[in-house]
This record gives structure tokens, sequence and C-alpha cells, in this order.
């Protein structure tokens, strides 16, 4: 891994910010060849879908719609130590969502002047469930529970179909996680495709397809890669969408004190993922900087996916970087704003005291980021590339509009309507003033004895 040595530096925000390792997502270079996917599906609908599992994922879906028999059968064939963790996690993770559900709350400002606010449930929601290098039930779970928790009515998902598969249903273990948690419209559909199926709805080109596929979602959420963040950059403002995702990445905050070993697993774990995950370690120890180099040198090797987390490792989003102390590193991993960032320290509260921007924290040498991947009870779908400064995890806020309810009476209106009316005049919007002053006042319109009739009608 390179070393980014800031020490004795004294950087301004931009140059912290622009010295941070970071993945280029290059989002619109993938437009020019997403953009004509979108509108296939859009024109096409399932004809389209099936041409592109094809051309994509190798494979033509029997059906795109997974039957319900099918996700029995998943279901049935889960092997008993898979099940029992997928309902552990699934058991953990309802515990957290209910507990995020927020409270419809009013206002009362003075007599017969209340604002309300409830929170209402998206209507209908499309999830995305990635494939490619790794099989994802976790994100099932982490997109189902905090909707099925916020009230979400309506959830289908959308997950590539497998090559190892004669009718092209997707995994079986992310099958058979759908069917614990009790969703039964899954789609082998991956891909841009997929996120165009949700925008738009799409029609059936084949009998077992029916007249309607998929009917159109409010809102996408689910990560996926560089085609699946551009789909969703593209569709966003014709549909809800969490985020536009990029690579995962983990910071981690040592000092002296934290065990070497530990911290290149958890660096190697990260990196696992895909060669543009970002792995950092911020540290303002050298000789515990060259202990983690150290080991990673006999632990890359020995690790499964060896030749992907080397190219992850030696990227351009991957470094280690020396502080001065403490201080420093906290204002580095605030700069950084990682999606995973552990704090590996002496006082590790004191520290997370002071970290504003991170998707999530993982608190001491044995809160390790696979932990928050399956079994924490928190949500793995996390803000990336450096928006933790802006944005947060998917959770059950994700799924709910929080509406106001504005309600007054006569005497509640009639108390502000003079102020009200000065308020829009000021603003050149007179016929602000008049909605108001009509509920008191005939002629509203008579500028000449407006403030004569405003005194009459006891406005004044």
């Amino acid at each position: 891994m390179r070393t980014i040595d800031l020490r004795g530096q004294r950087l301004t925000r931009s140059e912290l910010l622009q010295a941070m390792p970071r993945a280029q997502m290059g989002t619109h270079e993938a437009a020019e060849l997403v953009q004509p996917i979108l509108d296939e599906v859009h024109q096409r609908g399932a004809a389209a879908l099936r041409d592109f599992g094809e051309r994509f994922d190798g494979v033509r879906p029997t059906n795109l719609r997974v039957p319900q028999e099918k996700l029995q059968q998943a279901l049935e064939e889960l092997d008993p130590e898979v099940k029992l963790a997928i309902e552990e996690s699934v058991r953990r993770s309802r515990a957290v969502s209910a507990s995020q559900v927020p409270e419809a709350f009013h206002t009362d400002l003075a007599p017969g002047a209340r604002v309300s606010e409830r929170w209402i449930p998206v209507q209908r929601v499309g999830l995305y469930v990635p494939g490619g290098k790794a099989v994802y039930p976790s994100s099932v779970i982490m997109n189902v529970v905090p909707a099925q928790a916020a009230g979400v009515q309506s959830l289908a998902i959308a997950t590539p179909p497998s090559k190892t598969s004669e009718e092209g249903l997707p995994n079986g273990t992310i099958l058979a996680t759908c069917a614990i948690l009790g969703v039964d419209e899954v789609y082998a559909v991956g891909g841009a495709q997929a996120i165009a199926m949700f925008a738009y709805g799409a029609k059936g080109s084949l009998p077992q397809d029916g007249d309607v596929l998929c009917d159109p979602v409010d809102k996408i959420t689910g990560p996926g890669n560089i085609f699946v963040a551009t789909a969703k950059r593209l569709v966003s403002g014709f549909v809800g969408i969490d985020a536009v995702a990029g690579p995962t990445e983990i910071a981690i905050v040592a000092d002296s004190g934290a065990n070497p070993e530990w911290l290149a697993a958890d660096l190697i774990g990260q990196a696992e993922h895909d060669e543009l995950a970002g792995s950092v370690l911020i540290v303002d120890d050298e000789a515990l900087a060259q202990r983690v180099q150290e080991s990673l040198l006999h632990r890359v090797p020995r690790t499964e996916h060896a030749e992907r987390v080397t190219t992850s490792l030696a990227g351009s989003q991957s470094g280690i970087i020396l502080t001065d102390g403490i201080d420093q590193s906290i204002e580095v991993a605030n700069a950084y704003a990682a999606e995973h960032l552990e704090i590996q320290t002496k006082d590790a509260d004191a520290v997370i005291a002071r970290i504003t921007n991170a998707g999530a924290i993982f608190r001491g040498p044995y809160s390790p980021v696979p932990l928050g991947d399956y079994m924490s009870g928190s949500n793995h779908v996390l803000p990336t590339g450096g928006t933790a400064r802006f944005a947060s995890g998917l959770g059950v806020h994700t799924f709910m509009k929080p509406v106001e309810v504005i309600e007054y009476d006569e005497e509640g209106l009639k108390v502000l309507a003079s102020r009200i009316n000065a308020f829009a005049v000021s603003e050149d919007l007179p016929g602000h003033g008049e909605c108001v002053l009509s509920r008191f006042i005939d002629d509203p319109y008579d500028k000449a004895t407006l403030r004569q009739q405003e005194q009459e009608a006891g406005l004044l």
C-alpha cells in the first residue's frame, strides 16, 4: 500500500479533501452506455429485458418474474446453517428498524394555530440486489427489513439471473432470503435494465409475463456496480433513489495500541469486494504502519481472492495516511468521510464524539466491518465516495416521507392576516395577501380604503 505522509503539514480544507485517496466513479462516461439501455427497456419492456439478460448475464431467463414455487424450493434447499444465520440477521435488523420508526408530532403556536407532521411510507419500492463477484443475500435483508418496518405495502426485488441455472433463475440463497422475508415479487433482472424496469415499468412479451410484467415504483434503493449507479442517477427525478453508490470503502483510525494483524485483516476484508474498493489506514505511529505493511505482505497471498485484493490495495483509492497525532487523524477521517469507519484507539469514545462524517462507525477492535455487513442489526447500505459529509445510510427513514399538516382556525388566521398581507406585498405578490384578506374583508382589492377595512375587521 502506498503511504501518504501528512505529518508537519497544515492543509486547507480544499487541500485536505484533494489529498484523500478516492476511487473515480466515472458515471458520466458510463451514461453513454446506460442511456440506450434505459430507452430500450422503456420502449420494449420485457422483450428488451430478456435481450439484455442474454447479452450481459449470459442467460435468457425463462421467467423474468421468479415463480412463487421457485422461491419456496430455494428455501427448502437452503443450507440449515445459512438459514439460521439469515434468520438471526433478520431478527436483529428488525429490532433496530422498529426503533427507527419516527413518531408523528404537532406544535401549537397560538390558539387555533397548529402545525403537525405525519410520516407516510412510500407506496411502492424497487429494491436492487447486486450480483457480480459475490452473492449478497445480506443486501436483501438490509433493503427489505427497513422498508417493511416503514410500512411500505408493495416491494419488488430485482437481482441478476445466474448462468448456472438453465432457467436463468437468480442465486438460490438470495431467493431463499426473499422467501424468509415474505417477498414474493422477485425479478431475474440485473444491471441498468433492472433500474429501467423499476423506473418505467415493463409490459410483458410472453404469456407467462402477463400483460404487465412489472409496475413502476416510486423509489429505487440498493447498491450496484457503476452501470447500476449511473442508471439510478439518470432516472433520479423521474423516480426517487436512495443514493448513487460508488465502490465500497473502509477507513481505520488507529494508534500505537492497535493490533497490526487485525488492522491488516480488516483492510483486506474490504479490498476483497472489488478491485476499486478503498482501504485506508489513518495512523499516527509510523512503526505501527510498518507492521501493518509487513502483515499485508504475508496475509494477502494467502487470502482466497489475492489478485483482487492486491489490485485494490495497490490502487490510488487505498493507502496508509501518516498523521502527527490523534487530532490530525480525526481531521483526516472527517475529510475522508468513510462509508465504514473503524476506531481502534485508546479512548475510542472521545474520538467518536469528534467524528462528524461517516456512513457508520465501528467502535473498538471487536466491532469489525463484517459485523455490520451481516449481523450487528445496523444497515450496510451506506454513503460512499465522501458523500457521508452530507448523506446517511439506508434506514426506515429512507422509505418514509415527512408531510406537514397546517391547521389554523378563523381566529388563528385572523391575527396574522395583516402581517401576511404586508409580507406578500413586499415580495410583489399582492394576490397572496388578498387570498388571506378575502376571508375577513369583502373587497381586499380596494387599496385606497384597505387600511380602514382591516381596522374595521379587527385585523390590526
